[in-house]
């Protein structure tokens, strides 16, 4: 039971994390020999966990080339609006304890008219992406400590029936204590007749050995007079 409650101590003390706040910066970055300016964000975890949720979040703008580095998003779906014409790329650097990730366009490569919205909106989707990552993480913290809880709750309900079990039990062997007890006091005295009974048969046997000897020494001496009858 104790090591039961360390390991959800320790889950619990794991899953703790300070609030987090997203910020997206500038930065300019080197695609197909050309330098362009994208939307970057810093965020802290595990580098895995991070690169499979912008890998996951870039699925979801477009068709994804990812042989490429760094990779390539056609036909995108910036803030609910398709453009068939126009590439998104995103790109990733990590680290030891955050990991960079960032979005941009080549102008060159769009409409002229669509630039200005697929700049603003490509802003506001990698907030949104760092918001969402550390809210799935919260999440998944979350869901982590409502299983230690859950877990915990299981734990005391499962007490709760042995205690109602033990109780009974016990009140059951009281009341088997009490019946031997009174059995136990109920021997003693039929043992206590029991020998009384043994002393005076054991008396009384005595006393009919005497009476039948008596009786045997009338019976002989009725039999003797019988014989001197002539």
């Amino acid at each position: 039971m104790n090591k039961f409650l360390v390991a959800i101590g320790l889950s619990l003390v794991v899953a703790a994390t300070h609030a987090q706040t997203v910020t997206v910066n500038k930065q300019n970055e080197k695609v197909k020999n050309e330098t362009i300016e994208v939307f970057a964000t810093t965020l802290e975890g595990r580098k895995e966990d991070i690169q499979q949720a912008f890998t996951r979040y870039q699925k979801e703008i477009g068709k994804v080339k990812f042989l490429s580095s760094p990779a390539v998003i056609t036909e995108p779906i910036i803030s609910g609006t398709p453009f068939s014409k126009g590439i998104v790329y995103a790109g990733s650097q990590t680290s030891d304890n955050s990991t960079t990730v960032w979005m941009g366009i080549n102008p060159a490569e769009w409409d002229t008219k669509d630039v200005p919205y697929a700049t603003r909106e490509l802003e506001k989707m990698v907030y949104q992406f760092g918001i969402k990552f550390y809210r799935d993480r919260v999440q998944k913290q979350i869901d982590e400590t409502q299983q230690a809880l859950d877990a915990v709750e299981r734990q005391q309900q499962r007490m709760l029936n042995q205690g109602k079990d033990l109780t009974i039990k016990l009140s059951n062997n009281e009341q088997e204590k009490i019946q031997l007890e009174k059995s136990l006091e109920n021997n003693k005295l039929e043992n206590i007749a029991l020998k009384i009974r043994i002393e005076n048969n054991k008396k009384a046997q005595d006393s009919l050995v005497v009476v039948n000897s008596q009786i045997k020494k009338v019976i002989e001496s009725q039999k003797e007079k019988q014989r001197k009858i002539n």
